[in-house]
């Protein structure tokens, strides 16, 4: 789910607003069940062809990864800052939206972008750029481990956006838009990799600028989108975890962050465009939905699931956490 700096030059818009110290999360909106229902026949998943959200709440920096906690009821998301130091590396805070309208620090240090909840609901997975891995954050008391540290005894660029899937296994996607002036050892490839029980496996190392990166709700496609070739591909998922076959998806501009729903439809943002453009598994285009000028991810949450978190743009500067009431839930992780 998260991201980066795309091929702009970073800086910084406005100061993200965040509460310190710790608040409960709400029980009205927590749910221990998941949202989707084994063989139920959903509808449309619009209540219209182009769908404006609305603002939650302004103020940060740059919001990416958003994903929801169905066991506390609430959203987490990274705000990234402009680059520091010699190596010039984002410093990136996990913040947690309660609904319907607090929000905190939940890491102040977290390095994060792309975040998923893991399956069995205990931590959050994280992309972590600060020190180029894929992390696992203990939902109990924030402690930090490593899921996976690199490829063939090389340093990943800096991990970008994550999936996870029922059994543990996830995919994450490796573009180099926050590795700042560390050195190369990928090379100059920019890939997508699956970790499974502490092994690292290469997924393709041939997409320039792999970025959002989700599983059907079966868990039995990958899809990615290559923000460098304005493409989403997808590939079949093996009962083991590898991949086969790969082909096109769809094409739309710089694809940024993407999430599913229980039909399987497609939930992708386009970051230079601002929209969500939902898809069909078939790749028909069902409609979009609008928020800020720069969109980077999008999660569904919400008690009953139906409710779509985008994280973009704010009009004047700065980025915020839009929402969206759509009609078909989602398949958060």
């Amino acid at each position: 789910m998260a991201h980066r700096t795309h091929r702009r030059k970073w800086t910084v818009t406005a100061a993200a607003i965040v509460l310190a110290g710790a608040v409960t999360p709400a029980a009205s909106g927590a749910t221990a069940d998941p949202p989707c229902t084994p063989g139920a026949t959903y509808g449309r998943p619009l209540p219209s062809p182009a769908v404006a959200a609305r603002l939650v709440r302004g103020g940060f920096t740059f919001l990416e990864g958003p994903t929801w906690d169905r066991r506390t009821g609430t959203l987490l998301m990274s705000d990234m800052r402009s680059p520091t130091g010699p190596q010039g590396v984002q410093p990136s805070a996990m913040i947690r939206h309660t609904p319907p309208a607090t929000f905190e620090t939940f890491i102040a240090d977290a390095g994060s972008n792309g975040l998923a909840i893991s399956a069995d609901g205990t931590r959050v997975l994280a992309a972590t750029h600060d020190n180029r891995t894929v992390s696992a954050y203990s939902l109990a008391d924030r402690s930090r481990t490593t899921i996976a540290a690199g490829y063939l005894g090389r340093a990943f660029n800096s991990p970008n956006d994550l999936t996870t899937a029922n059994d543990g296994t996830t995919y994450f996607t490796d573009p180099n838009y926050q590795r700042g002036n560390r050195p190369d050892e990928q090379g100059g490839r920019t890939s997508v990799f699956r970790v499974r029980d502490g092994v690292v496996g290469l997924v393709d190392d041939t997409l320039p600028q792999p970025n959002g990166v989700v599983l059907s709700p079966d868990g039995k496609t990958l899809y990615v989108g290559a923000t460098g070739a304005d493409v989403i591909m997808k590939y079949s998922v093996r009962p083991d975890g590898t991949t086969g076959d790969r082909t096109v998806f769809a094409n739309i501009r710089t694809p940024d962050g993407a999430t599913v729903d229980c039909a399987g439809n497609v939930y992708w943002v386009s970051n230079g465009e601002g929209l969500v453009y939902v898809f069909s598994p078939t790749g028909a285009r069902l409609g979009t939905i609008s928020a800020g000028r720069n969109s980077t991810n999008a999660a569904f949450g919400g008690p009953d699931g139906r409710t779509l978190y985008i994280t973009s743009s704010v009009s004047g500067g700065g980025y915020g956490l839009y929402q969206a009431r759509l009609n078909v839930p989602g398949n958060p992780y």
